[in-house]
Order: C-alpha cells, then structure tokens, then sequence
C-alpha cells in the first residue's frame, strides 16, 4: 500500500481498488495519515488539519472486517476518508469552530450529517482549520493559525472552509466537507482548484453545525471532481427533526444519486447567461486576468455546444449590501448555539470579546461582536428580510426572462491574496470583490468549477447558478464543464 498512487484518487477508483484487493481501507488511511505529517504537518506545513480522528484506523479496520466477511460494503462511502470543517460537531474528536476559547470542547454527540457520513460508510479521518465561527472568507484562526494555499505557500486557500479546501487540494483526504453562509465553500474552492457545492439551503440539516446566519448556513461537500461531490453530497441530504429548515429536503424530493443526472453532452445548446457586471474591472491587473481565465473557460463551453447570453443583474451590489444579515442576525445565532450546549467551554462571544480570544485579523466577527442581541432589534431588519425576497425574484427573474438554464460568472473578483496583504488589513470581509453573495442572498444552489490559473499559478473559479431546488442541473451542467475544461491538477512542493 506504501506504492500505492493517491494523488487525485477518487471515489470510484478507490471503490475499485478495493474490491479487486488491490487496496484495505486501512491502507489507504495510513497513506492518508502519512501524507498529513509530511504535507501539513512539516514540509510545506498548509496548516489545514486541526484534529485527527484518534479511532480513524480502528475504523478502517472494521470497514475491511466487514467487507472480508460479507464481500459488501457498508455503504455508498464505503472506506472513504474525508475531512470536516471543525465547525461540525463529531463525539470522536474535539470540536473548536475554530476558536481556540473552545479549545477542549467534545460534543456529546455527532452532527446529524455526521451520522450520515458514517452510516453510509465513511470514515472521518480528521478536522480542518476553519476562521473563528467561520467569521472570514480568509484563513487565519485563534485555535491553529493560518492555513497555507498548497498552489502558492505564500498566498491565502480562502475561508472560511480553509483547511478542507487547502487539504483536498492537496490530497490529505479524498473529498471534504465543508459549510458555506455567504460563499464560505465556494470561495475556498475556487482559491484552491476545487469543486464546491452550496445546495439550497434545508437539503442538508445543519443540527450541531455552529451557525453564522442561521437560514442561511449550509454545510456542502469540496471535492477534486464534480463526480466525487455528487456522490458525497447523496450522503447528505434529507429530512432532519432537528433541523425544521430540512423540510426543503422533502419539497426537493430528490430521487437516486446525483451523479445520475451527469452527462458528457449536456452542455450541448445549454443556455448559461454570463452576468458580465460580476466582472471586475479590466483596469485592474488581477480583475483583468480573472476575467481572461473566465473568458477563455467558457469559451470551451462554447465549444462543448453552450450558448453563451450577455445578462447583467440591474444593481447587484445594492442588492448584496441590502440583503447583508451578518450585521443584524450573527451575534444572536452563534450565542444561542453556545448556550445550548451544557459542556461548551465559552457561553458567549461576549465572553470571547472581553478576554481577546479571538484572531484579531477577524474584522467581522469584530463587527460582530457590535451587533444587536435579538436580530428583531436591528431597525432595518424586516425591510432587510423583505429584500431579500426582492432580490431572489430579481436574479430568478433574469434566468426566466431569457430562458436559461444557469448563470456563471467569476466567484471572486481578483486572485487568491496574498497572506501579507491580509495581515496588512488590505482586504476586508464585508468589502472583499467575492460574488458567492449572490447565491447565498438568493437561497439559489451553485457550484464552484476550476476554471484556470494565472501566470504564477494561482487557482480561478467560476460559479454556475440554478434555481432553487434544482441541484441536478449543477452536477449535469457542471460535468459536462469539467470534461470541457478539465483544468485540475496537483500542488507541485517545492
């Protein structure tokens, strides 16, 4: 197993290994946990790991226990290694949100979706960095520190899925899972050459997930292809009690895997409006070369039988900073999350604020930290929800008027910062160029796609959205992209 290739393995390959006995679950742990100590850990030390599942290979062990007797796996994630934001509760290993106030904390139970995962025969294998309580689209963290772009060691991986994203680019798991409130899967995804999902909103229960804004937050899966997503993201969906936002997941009704709607030609006549004002501008040297990888990446979908339109979303940034709850909704939602838990070893982020037991690069949670207790307190905090809903009819609007199948457009602006520039207070949360409000805003699913690089090697996204609901039309359409333009490849260590 020491010879064994896992550099960009996937899902079926690994699946297929195993039943020919080619590979043990084991194996592919102690390859996996090897690759952390020498990658993350020293090396080119990303920083993206923040636990190990101390059982991982106790696990294994009984996944290879029951396949040797049966001849049949467990599940669909059979032997599968993936690594989870630590802002997933999980009984087996200490879970910090990333802050290290929190340092300590073990749940008395696991995260609905982690259930899931082990139920469907996953293992997993360890916890990722993540920004405290997932206040920043940057990857600086009270508890660990900061996480490295395994593309550019000195430049940003995105946050606040940091340590997923950093680690799946890099191969420290097969795929990740990660949690996304205003993009924090998708921008993380395009700094580091991933797949990200953001689904609608309620198709997966957010029970023991801290959350940021509460109707809002999702957690997705973060792979090195649109296929591995799909058949992570089938593990995950469902009607949850303990989550009431889950009764999406039953309007959805969403039948079989979604790898099932995957088609090489689907591409062909798929109507995509490119929303040319989420551009940035071309006077800008980093906005001009996004804008080139873009360009050129559709210009494959073209290619592949898309039919591009030019569309524009009438006032988009009004709209994004109208529809903006962190301000009204955070401090409410992540104190009552921390109050309900009995063991938690910081009740309040009054408590944090007053200690300084926070990275103090998080200028929003600073904001934060200045918002009202009840969100109902805020003056503008109805006609804000009302937006909210203006701004859905109006991005739905746009892809009905002109009978589209998706809009694309950039995830960010600019490329992937640099990590001096961010301690340097060059980029703020609030102001960043990142368009994975747009979605977010919308309650509309979308998905991050590898578009590219840049002339020094810095990873590009572009984001594909569909109405809500309609997750099937991302991995078909997404696919079919992937085939197009397939520009995923390895970190190269220095």
């Amino acid at each position: 197993m020491r010879n064994f290739e896992i550099e960009e393995l996937t899902i079926t390959d690994m699946q297929t290994h195993l039943k020919n006995g080619s590979l043990t679950v084991r194996g592919l742990v102690e390859a996996y946990l090897e690759r952390i100590e020498t990658i993350d850990r020293s090396g080119p030390t990303l920083n993206s790991i923040i636990t190990i599942n101390p059982i991982a290979l106790d696990e294994a062990d009984r996944l290879d226990s029951h396949f040797a007797k049966t001849g049949e796996f467990v599940g669909a994630l059979h032997g599968v290694p993936v690594l989870v934001k630590d802002q997933i509760e999980t009984k087996d290993m200490m879970t910090t949100f990333g802050s290290i106030a929190q340092d300590g904390y073990h749940p008395k139970d696991d995260a609905t979706v982690i259930k899931k995962l082990k139920a469907a025969g996953a293992i997993i294998l360890a916890k990722t960095v993540l920004p405290d309580f997932a206040t920043s689209w940057f990857g600086f963290c009270s508890k660990q520190g900061e996480t490295k772009n395994p593309y550019v060691l000195s430049h940003d991986p995105g946050g606040s899925s940091s340590g997923t994203a950093s680690g799946i680019a890099a191969n420290l798991g097969l795929v990740g899972v990660g949690e996304d409130t205003g993009g924090s899967i998708r921008l993380p995804a395009s700094f580091t050459n991933l797949v990200g999902v953001r689904v609608t909103p309620g198709l997966i229960s957010r029970d023991g997930t801290s959350p940021l804004v509460v109707f809002q937050d999702t957690a997705g899966p973060m792979a090195r292809t649109v296929t591995d997503a799909a058949l992570l993201l089938d593990a995950m969906v469902g009607y949850d009690p303990a989550d009431e936002y889950t009764t999406a997941a039953s309007i959805a009704n969403h039948q079989g895997s979604y790898a099932d709607a995957m088609d090489i030609n689907s591409l062909k006549n798929a109507r995509l409006g490119v929303v040319r004002n989420a551009y940035g501008p071309n006077d800008n040297t980093e906005s001009a070369e996004v804008n080139q990888i873009i360009d050129s990446a559709l210009e494959q979908a073209k290619s592949a039988g898309a039919v591009l339109i030019d569309v524009e979303i009438p006032d988009m940034m009004e709209h994004i900073t109208e529809t903006s709850l962190y301000g009204s909704h955070s401090r409410h939602d992540i104190n009552e999350f921390l109050a309900s838990r009995e063991n938690m070893p910081t009740k309040s982020l009054e408590e944090i604020k007053e200690n300084g037991t926070f990275h103090p690069v998080l200028d929003l949670l600073i904001d934060i930290f200045e918002g009202p207790v009840n969100p109902e307190d805020e003056p503008d905090y109805f006609r804000k929800l009302a937006a909210r809903d203006k701004f859905q009819r109006l991005v739905a609007g746009i892809v009905a008027k002109n009978n589209l199948d998706a809009l694309v457009f950039p995830c960010i602006q600019i490329l992937p910062p640099s990590k001096q520039d961010i301690r340097d207070g060059k980029h703020q949360v609030l102001t960043f160029p990142t368009n994975t409000l747009i979605a977010s805003q919308t309650w509309m699913p979308s998905i991050c796609l590898p578009a590219g690089f840049s002339e020094n090697g810095l990873p590009v996204g572009m984001e594909l959205v569909v109405l809500p609901y309609h997750e099937p039309d991302l991995f078909r359409l997404g696919y079919a992209f992937e085939q197009a333009n397939n520009v995923r490849r390895t970190p190269k260590y220095l």
